[in-house]
Parts: structure tokens; C-alpha cells; sequence
């Protein structure tokens, strides 16, 4: 199934309504990078939000995804 690339969190929270896979996953973290930028957020300053401390996972995961985040800024260029 392809997605569209969500432009805003509640586009990013309905994904929420679909089965997890590895292209959802991509899918939000493109959102995500792409609702930053056009905040005018800066790389670190995302990474710092992704290696904040959460209950939701520990502190290696946080920094694989904040390698996945990181990957996926770049890939968008303009960096």
C-alpha cells in the first residue's frame, strides 16, 4: 500500500488507523521530517526532541531512530 507523505500531525496520527509495517514507519518519519522543515526546525533541533527521554522507548532505540531521522533529512537534500 502506498501512502501519502503526511503535511501535518493530524495526517501523521491517522496513520495510527493502519496495520504497522515498514512503509508506515517510513512514511511518518518522511512526515515528520518534512512538518519540521516547514517550521523552520533545524536537523539538531529534531534529533534533540527524538533523544528526549519518553516512556515510550528506551534510550537505544531513541538514538536508532534518531539515526533513522537524521538518514532520512538528508535524503530530502537541502539539508
Amino acid at each position: 500500500m502506498r501512502y501519502s507523505i503526511p503535511t501535518n500531525t493530524q495526517e501523521i496520527i491517522a496513520l495510527g488507523q493502519y496495520p504497522l509495517s515498514e512503509e508506515l514507519i517510513a512514511t511518518a518519519i518522511a512526515g515528520v521530517v518534512q512538518i519540521a522543515r516547514s517550521q523552520g526546525q533545524s536537523l539538531e533541533e529534531l534529533t534533540a526532541e527524538v533523544l528526549s527521554d519518553c516512556n515510550i522507548l528506551d534510550t537505544t532505540q531513541r538514538r536508532w531512530l534518531s539515526e533513522l531521522v537524521t538518514d532520512a533529512w538528508w535524503s530530502f537534500g537541502n539539508g
